[in-house]
Formats: C-alpha cells, sequence, structure tokens
C-alpha cells in the first residue's frame, strides 16, 4: 500500500531539501519511492485565477502518482506550501492515500538568507510571498507535527524521519 509524507512550509524554510535527504535515506534502505517538489509541479501560467490553476495541477497529479505505482513506488515524499484547508483537502482527496503532514519553521531572516543568494526575479518573489505567508498564519493547524529547521538539514531530516518511524 502506498503512502506519503508532504513536507509543507513557506517559501525558502527548506522543504525541497529535507525531501530529498529524505529520499536519500529511502534509497539507502532500498525501499521504493518517489520524492516530488509539488510547488514545482504547480508552477505554470496560462493566464488563469489560482483556483483554476489549482484545479489543473489536481487533474494532473493522479496520472503521475498512478505511474510512479505502476512502477513499483511505495512511499512518496513531497514538498508543497499548503497555504489553507481547501489545498490540504483536494490534495487528499486526489491522493487517495494515506497522508502524514509535517510542517516546517525556520525564522524569516533565516529563510531570506537562503533565498537571497539567487537574485533572480522569481527569488524576490518568493521572498515577499514568505513574508506574506508568516504575517498571514497561513497553513497553521493544517499539519501533523512541525519541526524546526533552522538547524544542518540533515537534523532536520533526523527529526521528521523518527517521527515518521519505519515509514521513512
Amino acid at each position: 500500500m502506498s503512502e506519503a509524507l508532504l513536507i509543507t512550509g513557506v517559501f525558502g524554510v527548506g522543504k525541497t531539501s529535507v525531501v530529498e535527504e529524505l529520499a536519500q535515506r529511502l534509497e539507502d534502505a532500498g525501499r521504493p519511492y518517489a520524492a516530488l517538489d509539488l510547488d514545482w509541479l504547480m508552477w505554470f501560467d496560462a493566464g488563469l485565477e489560482d483556483d483554476a490553476a489549482h484545479r489543473v495541477f489536481l487533474a494532473n497529479l493522479p496520472a503521475m502518482i498512478t505511474n510512479y505505482r505502476k512502477a513499483g513506488v511505495e512511499r512518496f515524499v513531497m514538498a508543497l506550501h499548503v497555504p489553507h484547508a481547501a489545498t490540504l483537502e483536494s490534495l487528499r482527496d486526489t491522493l487517495a492515500m494515506p497522508l502524514s503532514i509535517s510542517a516546517l519553521t525556520t525564522p524569516l531572516e533565516t529563510g531570506t538568507d537562503r533565498l537571497s543568494g539567487d537574485p533572480t526575479v522569481g527569488r524576490s518573489n518568493d521572498l515577499a510571498a514568505s513574508a506574506r505567508q508568516i504575517a498571514g498564519n497561513q497553513g497553521a493547524g493544517l499539519k501533523n507535527a512541525t519541526f524546526s529547521n533552522y538547524r544542518p538539514i540533515s537534523e532536520t531530516a533526523e527529526a521528521v524521519a523518527a517521527w515518521m518511524g519505519s515509514e521513512i
């Protein structure tokens, strides 16, 4: 049976880095997995409003998950900023597998330091979005566990893995 772990948090908190570390642990253990940055999968622009763009993402996700399952994947480790309960519920419904949710936190200054080394317009937008997400308390209450990620990524991944038990 397939299972999924979603790492969530604001832009710059280290979601993708923790997913990479957890994926390496699964690979080292010989467990079939897929590491997916769903923030990237949602990144497109066709002039749609946010809700319509989210529906396109949700329409694409089942085929991708099905293909991974057919290939033998059992564990999905994913990164995605989840701003509100509706986003989480639509993701749960679409995945149709047990989903554990872990939120990462870090001071805004840490995220700023991480993102400011890449002075692209996209990174500047991510920094502004992070500040808004923190100020608006986006994603509050939408997780099973929270981990601080202002330490080395390997330590955060170890804490998440310990919380997940034998799943990672």
